[in-house]
């Protein structure tokens, strides 16, 4: 698994976070290039919103059977990379 030091290198190298995923792709030509999971049009933001409903992960495997729980924790591993805070604006205090 990726850690925050491999996110920071990967920015500063100017490698998108998805080059480090082979179970998420981004293509301009599949699902007008949201992120998915490699191979199917199923985005990334789907399985995420599944997993936050609460859904079990043998439960989104079952529902899209082209998928396995590798994808499912790479997806989230992409969404949370991808929202990671890389610097904190600090406000001077009088």
């Amino acid at each position: 698994m990726a850690g925050y030091a491999d996110s920071v290198r990967d920015c500063l190298l100017g490698r998108p976070a998805y080059m480090r995923f082979d179970r998420v792709s981004v293509d301009h030509q599949i699902m007008g290039g949201a992120p998915c999971i490699t191979g199917t049009r199923i985005p990334v933001a789907t399985v995420v919103s599944m997993v936050a409903e609460g859904m079990p992960v043998d439960q989104i495997v079952g529902e899209f059977p082209q998928i396995d729980a590798e994808a499912v924790r790479q997806a989230l591993q992409f969404a949370a990379d991808a929202v990671r805070e890389r610097s904190l604006p600090l406000h001077a205090t009088a």
